[in-house]
């Protein structure tokens, strides 16, 4: 697909309301939206279907023209009735390919995953990108199992064709590590929420056309 095509760093914004008051959640998203992220996902999963949707609908109006595609966390039916670009699926529970024979064409489909037999089975199921991790230590996944560090994210690339977004302790420095393991881009929530990490990753990168990182920071040979 067009939108994983870039010759550089993909970003993943993955929302979080619940750690910010509402003017600056909205105001998280408009940064993220105006610095050029690539993908918002909306995990906002205690939310009503109906708040939910509207959600939805205010972040894809805010993203209109931007080239950002917007999805939503396990509900394909919101995302579709809200004009979203796709879903992203956990590893458990209804799968891409189920999802795949009811979605019209070009409705991006992601699945999460934190094994290899997740990846082969993400890449058999007709999922377009997976997100791997979580890599390294976060708060919002404190005892929520393993981390699985960059020897995973490497063998997890290797595993698929499908695009790859590192996930988990996401931070501006390791940019260049994950991306040389085979990623096609990070995925995080404090990256884009806090407001230092982001200005540190704004610092690294002005803007969404900088040059690909290799590990020791500089632009990737080609």
């Amino acid at each position: 697909m067009g939108c994983f095509r870039a010759e550089r760093p993909l970003f993943y914004y993955i929302t979080d309301r619940r750690r910010l008051d509402g003017r600056s959640f909205a105001l998280c998203v408009r940064r993220a939206l105006a610095w050029g992220v690539d993908f918002i996902q909306v995990r906002e999963k205690d939310l009503p279907d109906r708040e939910l949707y509207a959600l939805v609908r205010k972040i894809v109006a805010m993203a209109r023209g931007t080239g950002c595609r917007v999805l939503v966390n396990g509900r394909a039916d919101i995302a579709l009735a809200a004009g979203a670009g796709g879903v992203h699926l956990p590893s458990s529970g209804l799968g891409a390919a189920d999802v795949r024979g009811w979605s019209p064409e070009g409705f991006l489909i992601g699945v999460s995953v934190h094994s290899l037999a997740e990846v082969r089975k993400a890449s058999a199921a007709g999922a377009d990108y997976i997100l791997a991790g979580h890599l390294f230590s976060t708060p919002s996944k404190e005892g929520m199992g393993p981390i699985l560090g960059l020897g995973f994210l490497d063998r997890a690339c290797a595993a698929t064709s499908l695009p790859v977004f590192a996930l988990g302790g996401m931070k501006p420095e390791r940019l260049g590590s994950v991306m040389d393991a085979g990623a096609r881009g990070i995925a995080g929530i404090r990256l884009f929420q806090d407001r230092a990490e982001f200005e540190r990753l704004r610092r690294m990168m002005p803007s969404r056309t900088a040059p690909r990182l290799s590990r020791s920071g500089g632009a990737a040979r080609r």
